[in-house]
């Protein structure tokens, strides 16, 4: 599957009439497709003392719900003149703070050390860098969200209006 989560900027727009400022998917990595075909292949070992095609087959079924697995799981980072969504959660934007773009070693510690137990996240393990989104909304017990993304620059100044 071809890694394509390129963040898209502007005039798309939703149904209900929201332009959409930008969008990304966080697709796996070319990597974990390689890591996937491998886990499969495992199938071919374990059931190949019984018959060829039973190790083949198991490898396919279980390629074919890996796959499965990973599309459901990708999520999407869509911010409109109104909202941020990420992953499963929306927020209005009058509730964003301060917008933080990490990577390489920062970013490790983010997700780590530095890691808020009650901040909301959406983090993908194939994907360095991350953006650090703090939540002033005085009603909501959640600092901040911590999301993967591709292209932190590009967020980061969407969500800031810079």
């Amino acid at each position: 599957m071809p890694e394509s989560s390129a963040a898209v900027p502007a005039p798309n727009s939703t149904p209900r009439g929201t332009t959409v400022l930008y969008n990304e998917k966080i697709r796996p990595s070319p990597w974990i497709w390689l890591v996937a075909a491998g886990l499969s292949g495992a199938g071919i070992l374990v059931f190949a003392p019984i018959s060829m095609a039973a190790g083949i087959t198991a490898a396919l079924v279980l390629f074919a719900i890996i796959t499965v697995l990973l599309v459901l799981s990708t999520p999407s980072i869509t911010v409109t003149a109104e909202t941020l969504q990420v992953g499963r959660a929306t927020i209005e934007r009058r509730y964003i703070g301060t917008v933080t773009p990490f990577s390489g070693k920062e970013a490790t510690a983010e997700r780590g050390p530095r890691l808020n137990g009650l901040a909301y996240l959406c983090i993908r393990g194939w994907v360095d860098p991350v953006v650090k989104i703090d939540i002033t909304d005085p009603s909501d017990p959640t600092p901040y969200w911590l999301t993967s993304t591709r292209h932190p620059a590009e967020l980061t100044a969407v969500l800031t209006g810079a």
